[in-house]
């Protein structure tokens, strides 16, 4: 049985519905080859090392297609796994099982592709004490999917959309006229929401301190600048302040390592969601 996980997003389930009607649409006129009282059994199998996520989607399919159909899980949502290791099992009606196999794997590609691709970050950091945050730079329609596959990586969550958190970036500012009056107008709207600022240089980041904002977002520092903004985050956190240090800009495994070397508290990463890469994972039937 699939064990059972900290969240499962509210949108699951219309996720998975507009995913079937997209591939299914009025009919699986190729399932309709095998016989309808066939039954079939088909077998998982992870075709790369890779961490598994994606299970509650995967369930879902086969749920909404046949509820007879039973999916036997061998490991668990975030597991490590090796290539050529079982996943997973499916027993039940032949033809519901053909139509939900590619839409079932599409989902746990894809966020065992995110998680792994979050988990090879967090090892890189591993010991450094900052933490790899995500961004909404997310596959359309799949943004709490994947920030879901964040966490089983061993990731944070950013702000989920432009609802639960303020983030005065280069252009709000530039709008508001300085980044001191749309610090101001983002207290004057008193949204009960985190407010927080990037700063593209460290004049920008000085203010936000000032203004004690609870995440300071340095972009694309040089590391001379980067070194500089968090003694001055720590400084003022030493004096009583809040504020949180994140770098964002240009970052990859080969320099993940140093830019969190510099003390900051977290990194956020587009790639994280934006550049993935499915793992190659199948599914044979045998009848």
């Amino acid at each position: 049985m699939r064990p059972r996980t900290p969240f499962v997003p509210d949108d699951l389930h219309a996720t998975v519905q507009h995913a079937l009607a997209e591939d299914v649409g009025s009919g699986d006129v190729t399932a309709r080859l095998v016989p309808a009282e066939q039954k079939a059994a088909a077998r998982v199998m992870a075709r790369e090392a890779a961490v598994i996520c994606g299970q509650p989607w995967f369930d879902e399919v086969f749920a909404r297609l046949d509820r007879t159909i039973e999916v036997q899980w061998e490991v668990q949502e975030g597991a490590h796994v090796a290539a050529d290791q079982l996943l997973c099992t499916l027993r039940g009606q032949a033809r519901a099982m053909l139509t939900g196999e590619r839409t079932a794997l599409n989902f746990l590609q894809t966020l065992s592709g995110t998680a792994s691709t979050v988990r090879r970050y967090v090892d890189a950091v591993a010991g450094t004490g900052t933490r790899i945050v995500d961004t909404r730079k997310t596959l359309p329609g799949l943004r709490n999917a994947q920030k879901y596959a964040v966490v089983f990586g061993g990731g944070v969550n950013h702000r989920i959309g432009l609802y639960d958190g303020i983030l005065i970036k280069e252009n709000h500012v530039a709008a508001a006229g300085g980044i001191r009056q749309a610090i101001a107008n983002a207290r004057a709207l008193h949204a009960g929401v985190p407010l927080m600022t990037e700063a593209e240089n460290l004049d920008e980041a000085r203010a936000a301190l000032e203004a004690d904002v609870d995440l300071l977002l340095v972009d694309d520092f040089a590391m001379e600048q980067l070194h500089e903004a968090v003694r001055l985050t720590r400084a003022h956190r030493a004096g009583g302040g809040k504020t949180v240090i994140e770098y964002s800009g240009n970052t990859t495994l080969d320099n993940v390592r140093a830019i969190a070397e510099s003390g900051v508290d977290r990194i956020a990463i587009g790639a994280l969601t934006k550049h993935v890469r499915a793992v190659d994972i199948s599914m044979r039937f045998e009848v």
